[in-house]
């Protein structure tokens, strides 16, 4: 085996999700398994180069994980020749600037979502990048999820027959930070920092809705703040001038309809943190993060409405598993493969800067229909 290293600059590591799975859970693990084998009798060999504000933590992150290179200095690493990914999980706010600047260096890029913090900024990235000749893509991790790649294995199986709707429930309760600490940075709470829920999570709706069912024609959203006081990382209060909470409808090429609430500021009562439910002709499913339960026409039950008497079956008894007849791996690492296969193998990757500025299309509009209280087209890019 000849073995191949690829140096990919990974900035924002030291945030919970650039930590721990893009770094622990994608890099590192390549790296655990002895590499990347690309089949040709050469395996790729990740070497991380840690970027970011703190040196500090750069410095503690990298000695945690046995890693010899990081950096406070981006222009440097930019400027190295020998790098050739630049990666970025910042917050979407100092994403755009940095991104520009990889691109214009040379490196091939694949960053975080939201790609940018409006649609004319995201567009304007992926044509820079296209007009640089590199290699471009953006993190869309939930397709890669094994209760969703389950899902699509009973889509494209014909499972459903006519797919009719899609309901979708996401979130959890995210402790305000006074006398339990928050689950989230503060930041996700300010508008004025880039939160906000319709920025975090319609990003993600629009992908896993444009793979699995078809494109998001138009979007009606209502956000809304449900909690207007949080407090911060250093216990001092701060006024949440970000949406906490969204409700939208998407209406699908092809018919189907899809609602998805999105909340963190909601109390979970169901089985995974999120799960989407499709209802077919022939039958309906429902998929969270690993699992996903099945109940096919033939065996759907038969029940009456009567508020006067207990219910008489037992509903979720009712619904058949959908074995894993399969591995699956972590979702973030998957991407990381498919993706430095295509900078290395010129293999063929969809996911790139233009479908990530599908994402913040379909978050602009849905703050708009949710200010202007009226339903969006949403136009092809």
């Amino acid at each position: 085996m000849t073995r191949k290293t690829v140096r990919i600059a990974m900035n924002g590591v030291t945030g919970r999700m650039g930590h721990r799975q893009h770094l622990v859970r994608s890099i590192l693990a390549l790296r655990e398994q002895g590499g990347l084998d690309l089949g040709d009798g050469t395996v790729l060999w990740p070497e991380p180069v840690l970027i970011g504000r703190r040196e500090h933590a750069l410095r503690a992150l990298a000695e945690a994980h046995g890693l010899e290179h990081w950096t406070t200095d981006l222009d440097a690493v930019l400027a190295d020749d020998s790098i050739d990914i630049y990666f970025d999980a910042q917050v979407t706010s100092a994403r755009e600037e940095a991104v520009k600047r990889a691109i214009a260096a040379g490196k091939h890029v694949y960053i975080e979502k939201p790609s940018a913090t409006s649609l004319d900024g995201a567009l304007e990235l992926a044509r820079l990048a296209q007009a640089a000749g590199i290699k471009h893509g953006v993190v869309q991790d939930k397709i890669f999820l094994p209760g969703l790649l389950k899902l699509k294995r009973l889509i494209d199986g014909g499972f459903f027959g006519r797919i009719l709707s899609v309901r979708g429930e996401f979130g959890y309760w995210v402790f305000e930070g006074d006398w339990q600490d928050a689950q989230r940075p503060s930041w996700n709470y300010r508008a004025e920092d880039g939160g906000g829920i319709v920025v975090d999570m319609f990003p993600h709706w629009e992908y896993v809705l444009h793979e699995l069912f078809g494109r998001v024609k138009s979007v009606t959203a209502l956000a809304a703040t449900h909690i207007p006081q949080r407090w911060d990382e250093q216990s001092k209060p701060y006024d949440a001038t970000a949406d906490d909470a969204a409700y939208g409808i998407f209406e699908l090429e092809g018919g189907a309809i899809a609602q998805i609430n999105s909340s963190w500021a909601v109390r979970v009562n169901r089985d995974e943190l999120v799960e989407f439910q499709v209802d077919g002709t022939e039958g309906s499913a429902v998929a969270g993060l690993r699992n996903c339960r099945a109940q096919h026409r033939s065996a759907t039950p038969k029940p009456v409405w009567n508020p006067d008497i207990p219910a008489t079956e037992p509903f979720r008894d009712q619904w058949q598993e959908v074995p894993d007849n399969g591995d699956f791996d972590n979702g973030f690492k998957v991407q990381w493969e498919l993706f430095l296969r295509h900078v290395v193998l010129d293999e063929p990757y969809h996911w790139d800067l233009f479908a990530g500025a599908r994402g913040v299309q379909l978050a602009e509009l849905g703050l708009r229909s949710s200010t202007e209280g009226r339903r969006f087209e949403v136009p092809e890019l």
